[in-house]
């Protein structure tokens, strides 16, 4: 069985290649941040530092890589307890991968400067982390 038109299967593999997404988000937002930045090699020395010097799309970037750092543990968090207390598989991934389609929201509007959708994206995206640890809490009840 699937949701969404067969886009979202109800095997685990899904809800693993999930988390594997939202862990690289932080890298492309690395990768972003460096590009509407005009990194080059010479700035590799020291990137940090470069990351540090930007202004404008490029420091929102940056600042959305590390947003995305910091909610990163509890999402992979939420979607192992969940998947530890049994919590239908396909909810487990339909949650996750709506969590993942929600980070990407929020880093575009990170980027573009809307911070107010920003801040709803990132109330949702947090709801879904916390939907999975309700899910598991009242499955294990």
């Amino acid at each position: 069985m699937s949701l969404f038109f067969g886009l979202i299967p109800d095997s685990a593999a899904s809800g693993i290649w999930a988390m594997v997404v939202a862990s690289l988000l932080p890298l492309a937002m690395a990768l972003t941040a460096k590009a509407i930045g005009g990194f080059n090699l010479a700035d590799n020395a020291h990137p940090r530092d470069f990351l540090q010097g930007t202004t404008g799309a490029a420091a929102r970037a940056n600042a959305a890589q590390q947003n995305s750092y910091e909610t990163l543990p509890i999402f992979l968090a939420a979607v192992l307890v969940a998947m530890l207390f049994f919590v239908p598989q396909l909810i487990i991934n339909t949650i996750a991968w709506l969590y993942v389609l929600i980070r990407i929201g929020f880093c575009v509007a990170y980027i573009t400067n809307l911070a107010t959708f920003r801040s709803i994206l990132w109330t949702l995206s947090m709801a879904c982390s916390l939907m999975l640890f309700y899910l598991a809490i009242r499955v294990s009840m």
